[in-house]
């Protein structure tokens, strides 16, 4: 064979692979954007919060920081072989169908997280498992794009308080805490959720990853940062917290009481991240070496263009299913015979007597048309308010756990959940699961049990509800749940409450159960 032919030969070899190469961007971008536009109402609920949150504001930089993170590694991936993976397909499958219940439950977070995983499996699939890993950090960025993060809101809440209280004390400031109420000479402030400082946290460790990877090449190094990256902004918040009411005090409340109150957290919060990535300047480390150029490498095998298309089809088919399933199976609940089954609760025994919520009181807050029993039950030495829910059939949107926000009144009580806590009490030689909550209006404090019944079971954990609603839906059993909150003041210690919920439980617990399984399922 002489060289030219040799070269021809070569040639037309090659020809598949330069071609294949920028097609299989092409159907990547195509088979990513049909995934948003499946997946749309996922995608909406990050966007919107990204938005509308201050919070979760840092969201709209991710995409945008991915992208160049992949653009910058672009010799890289041109140095390696496109090696398709058709068994990816049962990892995408497996990601879609836990999506599919997560919306059935509609968990709005797992739904979110599993669409951004998606994105790493479809690439595995068309790319191959090489290319994915040269910007595996790229894609894994992407999770911080989900708006996570506020179940840490009370623990940050907590930090910030007990840090004030301890700074105000060491600078010989007298001042005395009920919660988060913090009382002075000059006036009173109130730890509330915007003090917690999680807006900071976030935004500092979304940066801090992303300085930790750019700048040191060591494992350690870039733990190490991210950890300071993550307790410095929490340290910094209750900094900002004394700072704040010690501005406050001293002005004689003139000054750090408005909207300044905002505009000195967020320049504090500029300085203290500029002196975090000025320290963290003197520990960089040199850039890794650039990978061998692209004609230095084995000739790559020549990626199959059918296969590919075959791969990108398969991909929008299996993306597709899930939100059309779901879709079928949340349309229009199925009527339910009527009349709806009376939820009532039997006389308590002597000498316990009942009467009506005050408008005063707390109460639990619901959305839909659920069935309450909402009641005051007294025995001369105990006083303990009992509020019972129960959905004959729950929608997305007016379901139990649909979270309902508090809403701030100019008259009246204001209240505030100060500390939240599992907890489980012996009733009757039977142990009760329950959620045990703090809250506070002014310089009223109470005690909170609450707890879900369904399918004659009792629990606290929402994630169980949730799956057995899930499990309901997709088996076309009943879908019937209840909550039942109970209540007590205190003045000192919570545990003078827990007895007097405990003694009320005591008589009650049966005819609370007794009450709900006589509606449930029917």
């Amino acid at each position: 064979m002489s060289a030219d032919s040799a070269v021809q030969l070569q040639s037309a070899t090659a020809a598949p692979a330069s071609v294949a190469a920028p097609q299989a961007l092409h159907l990547l971008l195509l088979v990513l954007g049909a995934t948003l536009l499946l997946h749309y109402q996922t995608a909406w609920s990050m966007l919107s919060l990204w938005l509308h949150s201050q919070t979760f504001a840092h969201g709209l930089a991710v995409l945008p920081i991915s992208a160049w993170l992949i653009w910058r590694r672009r010799a890289t991936l041109a140095s390696l072989p496109c090696e398709p993976a058709p068994r990816a397909l049962a990892l995408l499958a497996a990601l879609g169908a836990a999506w599919l219940v997560a919306a059935i439950a509609n968990v709005q977070i797992l739904q979110q997280y599993l669409l951004c995983l998606m994105v790493p499996a479809i690439v595995v699939v068309l790319w191959g498992a090489g290319l994915t890993r040269a910007i595996a950090f790229a894609l894994a960025y992407l999770l911080l794009a989900v708006p996570f993060g506020e179940v840490f809101i009370p623990a940050l809440v907590e930090f910030t308080a007990s840090f004030t209280v301890t700074a105000l004390q060491l600078s010989g400031i007298p001042v005395l805490r009920e919660n988060n109420y913090l009382t002075l000479p000059s006036g009173q402030w109130s730890v509330v959720d915007a003090c917690s400082g999680l807006r900071y946290v976030i935004a500092s460790l979304a940066l801090g990853i992303l300085y930790a990877y750019l700048n040191y090449r060591s494992l350690w190094r870039r733990l190490a940062f991210i950890a300071i990256a993550l307790v410095l902004p929490v340290v910094a918040n209750g900094l900002r917290a004394y700072g704040i009411i010690l501005i406050g005090h001293v002005s004689d409340m003139r000054l750090a009481v408005g909207i300044d109150h905002l505009v000195y957290g967020w320049v504090f919060f500029g300085l203290v991240s500029l002196l975090l990535f000025w320290c963290g300047s003197w520990w960089q480390q040199p850039p890794a070496p650039l990978p061998a150029a692209a004609s230095a490498q084995a000739p790559a095998r020549p990626v199959d263009a059918g296969q590919l298309r075959r791969l990108a089809l398969a991909c929008v088919a299996l993306v597709a299913c899930w939100p059309v399933l779901a879709a079928w199976l949340l349309r229009a609940p199925r009527p339910l015979p009527l009349p709806a089954p009376r939820l009532t609760l039997a006389a308590p025994p002597l000498p316990w007597r009942t009467s009506p919520l005050l408008a005063q009181d707390w109460k639990v807050l619901h959305r839909g048309l659920p069935q309450k029993i909402a009641l005051r039950y007294t025995d001369g030495s105990h006083s303990v308010s009992l509020q019972l829910f129960w959905y004959r059939q729950q929608s997305k949107g007016a379901e139990l756990l649909t979270p309902v926000r508090r809403p701030l009144l100019a008259a009246g009580p204001n209240w505030q959940d100060i500390s939240s806590s599992k907890r489980a009490i012996v009733v009757n030689g039977r142990t009760l699961p329950l959620r045990q909550t703090v809250v506070q209006a002014a310089h009223t404090s109470l005690l909170t049990w609450r707890w879900y019944r369904v399918n004659g079971r009792n629990t606290a954990s929402p994630q169980l509800l949730k799956l057995l609603h899930a499990k309901s839906i997709l088996l076309g059993g009943a879908d019937d749940a209840a909550e039942i909150s109970l209540a007590a003041s205190f003045e000192g210690q919570p545990e003078q409450a827990a007895d007097a919920m405990r003694h009320l439980l005591a008589d009650l617990l049966p005819i609370i159960e007794k009450g709900v399984d006589d509606v449930a399922g029917r």
